[in-house]
Parts: C-alpha cells; sequence; structure tokens
C-alpha cells in the first residue's frame, strides 16, 4: 500500500509535481473512452530525470505508468489505477528543425497543428491528420500510430517516424532510428536493458515458422492502417527477417505500442512538402450507405487527398450545433450520407477540370443524386463538420449514446462494401441502427452501435457486437485497429485477431521490453476486460438531482454532463482560433479545461453520498477558473454548457455554504449602483481608491467601472418628454435599458437612441428589471429567476416580431435567449420572447438586408474599424451583424479581430485571485493583437467588460459599434 507520505517524498523529489488529491484523481480515471479508473497519483515530469526517478519508484512499488497527453485517446489506453504520467505541460518543446532533410525532432507534448503552424513558413508540414488534430499531441499520435483524413495520399504516423529517444523500463536510455543489419547484430551482444531488447526481436522474428505465422495471420499487406497489436510484421521487410532491406528501424515497432515498451522523451519526423495550392471538394450524396461505399471504389481512382463519409446520423447531430449547424451550407434534401472528395492541384482550372472528371465518372456509374462543389475556405467548414462528429454524436439525448468498441475496424478498399454489408447485418440482428462515418478511401470506418452501457442487456450487447465485429474482420483479414489502437476496448481480442501464437510472441515482445510490467498494464498484452471498469456503475439507480434552472432538454443536469464524451475540444490551443476555453489556454492544466468541469461534476453527483450532492470543494476548484464566456455552449460539439452549469453549482453550494459578501455585493451590483448613482463623483472616487478595492477584493491594479454623472433611465424620461415624435416611423422597438448602460455607460444607451430616431425607428421603453446578469454569474438564481419571470410579465404581451425588444449589453439581452428559458415559469411566454430579443447589432443588420436603412445619412469619411467580439456574441448570436453594420458607411474598412475571450467576464477579472488568470487570457490573443493594431485603427467592442479591460490591458479606447455608426451621422 502506497501511502501519501510516500506520494509526497515522490512529489519533492521530482523537479516536477505529483498530485494525488481527490480532484486530481478524478479528472485522470477517465479519457474519450467508455472507461474509469481511479489512478493512484497524477505526475507532470518537467524531464526526463523526472522519467527515471517515475520508473524507479513504478519499478520498486509494483506500480504502472500510464503515459497521457491530451487524453483523447477512444479506447481506453490512458486510463489505469496506477501512476499517470501527464507531459503535456512541460514536454512541449520543439528540439531542432531540419529544412533541407524536411525533418523535425519535438517531445511528446506538441500540439499537431501548432507544429504545422510553425513548419508552414517552411513550405513543410505533418501529414497525417487526425479529428483532434488542433489539441491531440504527437506522442499520442506516435503511441497510437494515428492516420486520420489524409492517410490515402500521406499515410500513417509510423510512416513518418524516423528516430525514437527513449527511456527504457530499468531507466537506461535508448534512441531507435534506422541502422544496418550489421550494427542490428551488434546492439544483440551488449549487456544492457537496449541489447537484450535487440537479442529478444533477433530471436523471435529470425525463425522462418514465426515469420510464416505473422505473415499467415495479420492484417492483409495492402491495408495501411494497422494498429492491431506490436507491429513486428513492419520488421519482416529486414534481411535479418526474410526481407530484402539491409536497414531495420525499431522506432516503427514503438509507433502504435501505445506506451507499452518504453516512455518516448523525443520524436523525429519525416515531414512533406505541403498540399497544392488549390482544392476543390465534392460533397457527393447518397440515398444509402451502401452506394457511397460503392462509389468510392470509383472515387478512389481519382488521385484524391480527401475521400471522407458522413451518415445521416452525424450530420442529424450537427443540427442541434449553433456552431456546426453553419457548416451545413451545402446539404440538399435529407441525404442518408455524404462523401467528401477532394482534388487538388496548383492552379484552379487544373482542379476545376479534376473535379468535372471526378463527377462524370460518378455519374456514369450512377452514384449519387447531388454533386455541389466546395471551395476555399468552406473546405475547412466542411472538414470540421466531418471532424466535430465524434463529439456531435453526444448530443443524443439521453442514456443511449453511439459508443467506441468497432469504431476502428478496417478492411481492404474493395472488401469494403461486402463488409459493411455483413456488418449491418449483424446490426439489424440486434436492432440497431449504428453510425457509419469517416475514412471511407482508406477502407475504414468508425462503426458505432447506440448503446446505454449503464444497463446489464446493452453492456451484454456491447461485447456481442465487438466479438462478432472482430470475427467479421478476421473473416476479411482486416485490421480491429486501424488508427485509434487496442487500448482496453480491443486487446483482449488481438489473440483472435493475429492467432494465439502471434499473440504469445507478443506477450515476449512485452517481457523483453518492460520485465517488470512497468509501462500501461493491461493495454495490448493481457489485457484489461473490455466490458469492465466502465465509466458508469451498470444498472445503478438513476440519482435524482433538483435544480433551481430547467434541464429538461437533456434530461436533467447529471446527462448534461454526461455529455462530454472526452474528446478534449476544450484542449485546443490559441493557434487553433476560437474561444473555448480561456482558462485552460492561460494555465494549460487540465483541472480549467470544460472536460474537467464536466466530468467533475458528473463524478460528485453521481457518486456523492452528500444531501447537498454540490456541496464538494471539488467542485468549487474545477469551477474556480471558468469565466462563464459560454463557448462551450457553441464550440464543444456535444454542447456541453458550463457556464449554465456553473451558476447552478454556485447557487447549490452557496445555499448550504453561504453567500460571500463580495459576491453579494457583485451580484447586487445594480441595487448598490442606484444608491451612488445620487452622488456620482464621490462614489467614484471612493471606489476607486487602493483602501476600497483592497477591503472589497478587488485587484488594486484595476481601474474600476466609474458611474455616469446622469443615469440612462433619467435621460430617457427628459428626452421622451422633450423630443417631438416623428410623423412616420419604419417601425418600433422597445429598447432594454440594461443596468450596465443604464449606470456606466450612459451616453452608448444616448447615441443609440438618437441613432435609431435618425434612421426613423420608434423607440420605445418601459419600466422594466434589471437583467439579472450579475445574479446569474454569481450563483444567486432565486433572484435571478425573480427578476426573469418579473421581465417575462413585463414584456410578454407587447414583444412581438413587429415591435421586438432590442439591447446594448451582449451579455444582457442574450440572457432572454439562453438563461431565462431555463429559469422561467412561464416558459411559453419566455420563449416567444426569445425569438424577438436581439442585440443591437442584430435588430440593425436585419432591418439593412430588408432595405430599411438609409445609407445616405451616414459620413463618406474613411476609417478604419477592428472588432473584438463579446464571448455571448460569438456564443450566442455572431459578430457578422456588427461588421455588417459597421460597413455601412462606404469608405468604412471593417475587420473582425480573432481574439477569444478578452478575460474580464464580468466580476471575474476585478477579483484579486482572478487578476493574474484574466490577464493572461486577454495576453493569449487579444492584447498582442490590439497592440499591433496602428494608433489611427480604431478597436470595437460591444462588451462593457470588454472595453475596460482592453483599456486595462492596452490603454487603448474601445468603442461600442452604436457610438461608431452614431458618429457617422452626417
Amino acid at each position: 500500500m502506497i501511502d501519501n507520505t510516500t506520494l509526497d517524498n515522490l512529489n519533492n523529489s521530482l523537479s516536477g509535481d505529483v498530485l494525488f488529491d481527490n480532484l486530481h484523481k478524478t479528472l485522470y480515471a477517465t479519457d474519450a473512452s467508455v472507461y474509469r479508473k481511479i489512478p493512484l497519483a497524477v505526475a507532470f515530469p518537467k524531464d526526463e530525470k523526472d522519467l527515471k526517478t517515475l520508473i524507479t519508484f513504478a519499478t520498486k512499488n509494483n506500480i504502472t505508468l500510464i503515459p497521457r497527453t491530451a487524453g483523447t485517446s477512444l479506447a481506453g489506453q490512458c486510463v489505469g489505477d496506477g501512476l499517470v504520467v501527464d507531459v503535456s505541460k512541460h514536454f512541449t518543446n520543439i528540439i531542432s528543425f531540419d529544412e533541407k532533410a524536411k525533418t523535425v525532432t519535438l517531445q511528446p507534448g506538441i500540439v499537431r497543428d501548432s507544429l504545422n503552424v510553425y513548419l508552414k513558413p517552411f513550405g513543410l508540414f505533418f501529414g497525417p491528420n487526425t479529428s483532434t488534430s488542433n489539441r491531440c499531441m504527437m506522442g499520442g499520435m506516435v503511441g497510437n500510430n494515428s492516420s486520420g483524413s489524409t492517410s490515402i495520399k500521406y499515410g500513417v504516423t509510423r510512416d513518418k517516424v524516423l528516430e525514437i529517444d527513449a527511456v527504457l523500463s530499468d531507466g537506461s536510455t535508448a534512441i531507435f532510428k534506422e541502422i544496418t543489419s550489421a550494427d542490428f547484430i551488434k546492439k544483440t551482444k551488449e549487456n544492457t536493458q537496449e541489447g537484450k531488447i535487440y537479442k529478444s526481436l533477433f530471436d523471435e522474428l529470425s525463425l522462418v515458422e514465426n515469420q510464416q505465422e505473422i505473415k499467415n495471420e495479420f492484417p492483409k499487406e495492402t491495408i495501411h492502417r494497422r494498429c492491431t497489436g506490436y507491429a513486428i510484421d513492419e520488421l519482416l521487410s529486414s534481411d535479418l527477417f526474410g526481407g530484402t532491406s539491409k536497414t531495420i528501424n525499431v522506432a516503427k515497432l514503438l509507433a502504435g505500442s501505445e506506451g507499452t515498451l518504453a516512455f518516448s522523451t523525443s520524436i523525429t519526423l519525416q515531414l512533406d512538402p505541403l498540399p497544392p495550392s488549390q482544392s476543390i471538394m465534392v460533397c457527393t450524396h447518397f440515398k444509402s450507405i451502401n452506394e457511397s461505399l460503392n462509389a468510392t471504389v470509383i472515387a478512389m481512382n481519382h488521385n484524391l487527398y480527401n475521400c471522407e463519409l458522413m451518415d445521416k446520423t452525424i450530420l442529424d447531430c450537427s443540427k442541434n450545433n449553433r456552431k456546426l449547424a453553419e457548416n451545413r451550407f451545402f446539404l440538399q434534401g435529407d441525404p442518408e450520407a455524404i462523401l467528401m472528395l477532394e482534388v487538388s492541384s496548383n492552379t484552379i482550372e487544373e482542379t476545376e477540370i479534376l473535379a468535372d472528371k471526378l463527377i462524370a465518372d460518378l455519374e456514369k456509374n450512377n452514384f449519387g443524386y447531388h454533386h455541389p462543389k466546395v471551395y476555399g475556405a468552406d473546405i475547412a467548414k466542411v472538414h470540421y463538420l466531418r471532424k466535430a462528429g465524434l463529439g456531435a454524436l453526444a448530443n443524443i439525448v439521453g442514456d443511449k449514446k453511439a459508443v467506441a468498441c468497432i469504431e476502428d475496424t478496417a478492411v481492404a478498399l474493395e472488401d469494403l462494401p461486402n463488409y459493411i454489408e455483413e456488418f449491418t447485418q449483424i446490426m439489424a440482428k440486434y436492432q440497431q441502427n449504428a453510425v457509419y462515418y469517416a475514412h471511407a478511401g482508406a477502407g475504414e470506418l468508425h462503426l458505432r452501435p447506440i448503446l446505454n452501457i449503464k444497463k446489464k442487456e446493452d453492456v451484454v450487447l456491447f461485447r456481442k457486437i465487438t466479438t462478432e465485429t472482430a470475427e467479421l474482420v478476421k473473416k476479411y483479414k482486416g485490421s480491429f485497429s486501424g488508427e485509434h489502437g487496442d487500448g482496453i476496448v480491443r486487446a483482449e481480442f488481438i489473440p483472435l485477431m493475429i492467432g494465439d501464437k502471434n499473440y504469445q510472441l507478443l506477450r515476449r515482445v512485452k517481457k523483453a521490453f518492460d520485465p517488470n510490467n512497468v509501462f500501461n498494464q493491461g493495454k495490448i498484452t493481457d489485457a484489461f476486460a473490455m466490458d469492465e471498469n466502465l465509466r458508469y456503475e451498470i444498472d445503478r439507480v438513476e440519482p435524482e438531482i433538483k435544480t433551481i434552472q430547467d434541464f429538461s432538454d437533456n434530461e436533467g443536469i447529471l446527462k448534461l454532463a454526461e455529455k462530454c464524451n472526452g474528446t478534449g475540444d476544450c484542449r485546443k490551443p490559441v493557434e487553433a482560433g476560437g474561444t473555448m476555453c480561456p482558462s485552460y489556454r492561460a494555465t494549460k492544466d487540465e483541472k480549467d479545461t470544460t472536460r474537467a468541469r464536466a466530468n467533475t461534476l458528473r463524478e460528485f453527483l453521481t457518486n456523492s453520498t452528500e444531501a447537498n450532492k454540490f456541496n464538494h470543494k471539488e467542485l468549487k476548484q474545477v469551477f474556480d477558473l471558468c469565466l462563464s464566456c459560454k463557448a462551450c455552449a457553441s464550440e464543444c460539439p456535444s454542447n456541453v454548457d458550463i457556464a449554465t452549469m456553473k451558476a447552478e453549482f454556485l447557487y447549490q453550494y452557496q445555499e448550504t455554504n453561504g453567500y460571500s459578501f463580495r459576491n453579494k455585493l457583485f451580484a447586487n451590483n445594480a441595487k448598490y449602483n442606484k444608491l451612488g448613482s445620487y452622488l456620482p463623483t464621490i462614489t467614484n472616487f471612493f471606489t476607486n481608491t487602493t483602501l476600497t478595492k483592497k477591503i472589497l477584493g478587488v485587484a488594486v491594479e484595476r481601474t474600476v467601472p466609474k458611474l455616469a454623472n446622469q443615469t440612462l433611465e433619467s435621460w430617457l424620461k427628459k428626452h421622451f418628454a422633450t423630443s417631438i415624435a416623428a410623423e412616420k416611423t419604419k417601425k418600433s422597438l422597445y429598447l432594454f435599458n440594461d443596468e450596465f448602460t443604464n449606470f456606466y455607460d450612459t451616453e452608448i444607451g444616448q447615441d443609440a437612441v438618437i441613432l435609431l430616431e435618425k434612421l426613423g425607428y420608434e423607440v420605445k421603453t418601459v419600466k422594466h428589471d434589471e437583467s439579472g446578469r450579475s445574479h446569474i454569474s454569481k450563483g444567486f438564481l432565486k433572484e435571478a429567476k425573480a427578476i426573469c419571470n418579473n421581465n417575462i410579465a413585463t414584456f410578454k404581451d407587447i414583444i412581438t416580431d413587429e415591435t421586438p425588444l432590442v439591447g446594448i449589453e451582449p451579455s444582457a439581452i442574450l440572457g432572454f435567449r439562453d438563461e431565462y428559458i431555463r429559469l422561467a415559469d412561464d416558459k411559453k411566454s419566455a420563449e416567444k420572447i426569445a425569438k424577438n430579443a436581439f442585440t443591437f447589432e442584430e435588430f440593425l443588420a436585419k432591418e439593412l438586408e430588408k432595405g430599411n436603412i438609409d445609407t445616405s445619412v451616414f459620413t463618406s469619411a474613411a476609417k478604419t474599424l477592428k472588432i473584438h467580439g463579446h464571448c455571448h456574441q460569438k456564443a450566442l448570436s455572431s459578430t457578422h451583424a456588427s461588421f455588417q453594420i459597421l460597413n455601412i458607411p462606404e469608405n468604412y474598412k471593417v475587420t473582425i479581430i480573432n481574439s477569444g475571450c478578452c478575460g474580464m467576464a464580468g466580476s471575474f477579472g476585478y477579483e484579486k485571485e482572478h487578476y493574474k488568470v484574466s490577464m493572461q487570457v486577454g495576453e493569449d490573443t487579444l492584447f498582442p493583437k490590439i497592440r499591433n493594431t496602428p494608433e489611427d485603427t480604431q478597436i470595437v467592442a460591444a462588451g462593457t467588460s470588454c472595453r475596460h479591460q482592453i483599456f486595462d490591458g492596452t490603454k487603448r479606447i474601445a468603442k461600442h459599434p452604436i457610438t461608431i455608426l452614431k458618429e457617422a451621422l452626417v
């Protein structure tokens, strides 16, 4: 038994860290698979010396080390009860790059797409391209022998691995690279761990009967995606083992070994020139899966760069994701399947010819009913739709999910239609409508049965379907693991797939590399059972979780958390674009990902024995740095809305543990601002003193927003009392006077009214409550619910499509479309108002599209503008509306900054303990881009928090789009 003192001593002996608190063990108990095992601890080594120390510790204490990078593996490779070793935080350097030789040497924690960003200026890239490429890391790609959508052109990761530096099971190091046969023989005579490995390989593979057994039982050589077991068949090309090659590279064996043989510290890869500059994607529509597969055989004669499949289930799941829905533009009708067929060349004219020839060939053979061509940046959108398919499958509401178990089968391309036809018969026998998608051109489809693995009968099916599919794959001499690896889910089927003699050979290879079984036990050899240690307890009594918000759209908050399948989109780095997840980008800690928050909430809501299941310090820790940006609500393919769940957690936790003075102050900000607005000058003086900031727990570095000399409410009364009503107006609207505009940004509110009236609109107001945004963000949900109900009652009879509700502050008005639906007692009225509640920019953009805006009233002077979008705008609306309306003045040059989150997030950035993270979020993308913007370029930001953060971080003044347009009036 290893106690905490022992683990403390281990932690003290490392340059890095060993964490064994309940939270971190929970976070690392799962990956993107269906498995769950609580580890002993989690280590974050900083260097090779730390790795050696960990290996010594594991050997001495008879435990296993589970290597991990991004944790996006689907087969359970990163799950175990030993010591998880996460190298994603510190092993992240490019060690060397040789442009002439087209090679790069790097540490295993480099993100695949980040590597390609580095390589692009040199005209090179790393070809294998997984659906998780914007967050998966090279160590994981090598460990799984990943391939992805480009394998038909660029091969698999194993093809690119030239050299691996590794720490062996005895703590010694070795460099595995291409060597001559003579040098291989020399190594067999060395009295070292490395020498023993080479000798064992030589003794085993030089036997003719072993060579023949491998050739007889391993998958067909024409199947390039082959990850079943260890790649001993790769070594048979050597003249030492019956082949013709005078060189041999054991690094090829490590590729696909899932960290069970050695611990890689650096990897040297062969690179490829960038693909041709011009591409066209033909997105052929089919009426059946079988038709699409037969068409694949024809299409693959056309030198394709991509040949990917999406079925109707994937396409339907994308309808319910805000971001994915935007990428469905190419669809016509309701196809059963889509083939994404990409042709490329160096001129668009030549590429058009290639695309036309492809379409003509498909039509000649009567394949497909619609063949749209997709160009330029739109190709990436279609790729994103397919890549996000895995996460989108989690959008299936309820406990039945598309389960990864048979999703990695690969057969020869000519066998694919018949294989799928037989597979479909297996599915029909079990009354399954499986999911079909991914790499049709490579003979590999990601097939998934839809099962409820909380129920015993479906866990039985889980095994039966996997077993019968394995037998079918064996019939076609295919590979049961094409690119996702064996892990837990497929490892126990290796004897079936390659024969028991070969399996025993794999066990001896494992023993030669790792005699003490230090590295990743239970994977590939001596496997864990595929139907045990599942994420959910079988036939459990489902916990009843009462919430103040309505989570019925997901059958409760627990099932919303369970929608996170662990694929880790929330770990994508800054250069990947988007906003999710700003806290992870700032800290690089798994604890601060969307995945961590969902997994921790699921764990405690499921297993807590507390009367209040939310009452856990671990939940408080994991939600602490969530900025409630809502990027996860749109960018996460599974729509795991952490901001909404955080608000519920804060409410439930504080109901038991009390509400702090500072939280009360921030939540009731509008009430106190109303008092302060009677003497705004004095209030502003005191709130900006260092003493006041320290008393309130506000970062002293911050400038506290100043109350306006006059509230917007007061100005509106005077304005409407003295203004002359226009004889004719285009339309009436109600202005939502949010609490931020009312007390702080009064001038923007005034500009809004003046601008709208100038454009011919009747602006109406009605006395209403504040938005409740501050209450929601601080978890004061009783108060937020009351505010919501009051506002619904106020507006339900007056807001229509003819008289919409228009707001200035995005986070305030967009609450009507989001949290109000969950909080309102009168849900029907809330949904009606939501359809007619718009940001100011949305309203004007819609009117512009209708031709209702007289553009002649705006200046013709030139101006350059750069827009930073509010996070809630990006998640619940769009920054495109801002772009549209700011282009109304004919000579305004407008661009949208790809800026992510600003980092302020309401009160978050003012809180002293969050200040550094808040500023780091800003530094990740927004601040540098603004600093690089010329002084005469106007920064535009609709969010009040955004404008304050921009000023604090760059000393640049940002203006609301309303002010820009009002100033542009002539």
